[in-house]
């Protein structure tokens, strides 16, 4: 067995939690620049470029992209043979976004109540997906999501007959119904399969791929880029203004179901597709 100690896990996504929000990764900087060669409309260009200025800066200075720094959504993939010495796992996952948030000057978005709304005033509870895999590491990525691209996110549970076509036809329509809100361009996250809260992590799980690469399997990648070019033909383009790039990328994951349903999910990133992975 190998022991990791709870010290170490704080410290490591106390850094990730300020550099996912100050640095965009590169797949995606690239896919904005690539963008600018797609987009035909002048304000469509002169909006992709001012991101791409934005993140500039926000990489140089070390300042947040965008305010919203996100609800913390952290997955965590734990060997089998890994011990956890000091503290509770769950306990050192909070106590890094709450450093984290705290010395990077990261909003605090989180109300401990959905209904009080009571701020709680360190970004915690963060949002934890915990699974166990084989070995003697721990993967954690984080996610920090912002709520106007998270709030666009659709579900829907269809009859198996409505098919391959039900479900284009389901993706275009919540992205259609989005329009301006998630901040376009965005990375498009899809779930097909499982059940009915199993396919909305299967959709968040698609943004954790490196942005733009294509699913492995030949038939969800040439859906990908078939909902892609669809997306990109609705012309809500850049931040809903109008154009030709309303998409960066869209990502499918998918998973066994039932017989007697076909369930799909759309979790929906903005341009600011922030994400960081770490191996301990």
């Amino acid at each position: 067995m190998r022991e990791i100690k709870t010290d170490t896990i704080i410290d490591a996504i106390r850094k990730m939690c300020i550099e996912a929000n100050c640095i965009i990764p590169d797949e995606v900087i690239a896919l904005l620049k690539k963008s600018l060669e797609i987009e035909e409309t002048s304000i469509g260009k002169e909006i992709i470029q001012q991101i791409l200025e934005n993140n500039r800066i926000a990489r140089e200075q070390m300042v947040p992209i965008c305010q919203d720094t996100g609800t913390a959504v952290v997955f965590v993939e734990l060997g089998h043979e890994v011990v956890i010495s000091g503290g509770f796992l769950y306990d050192a996952i909070n106590e890094g976004i709450r450093r984290g948030y705290k010395d990077g000057y990261l909003r605090k978005s989180i109300v401990s109540d959905p209904l009080n709304r009571k701020n709680t005033n360190d970004n915690t509870p963060a949002a934890i997906h915990l699974e166990m895999v084989p070995g003697d590491k721990v993967k954690i990525t984080l996610l920090p999501k912002g709520g106007g691209s998270e709030n666009m996110g659709a579900l829907k549970m269809l009859p198996p007959s409505a098919g391959l076509e039900g479900v284009k036809l389901f993706v275009i329509e919540a992205i259609q119904k989005a329009g301006a809100n998630p901040c376009p361009p965005i990375i498009v996250g899809v779930g097909i399969g499982g059940n009915f809260d199993g396919v909305t992590l299967l959709s968040k799980k698609a943004h954790l791929r490196p942005a733009g690469r294509p699913h492995p399997e030949p038939f969800y990648a040439g859906l990908e880029q078939e909902l892609l070019k669809e997306i990109n033909n609705t012309g809500i383009g850049p931040q809903g203004l109008g154009g030709r790039c309303t998409a960066l990328a869209v990502h499918i994951e998918y998973g066994p179901c039932h017989i007697t349903a076909l369930p799909v999910a759309v979790n929906i990133n903005c341009h600011a597709a922030r994400v960081r992975e770490v191996i301990l």
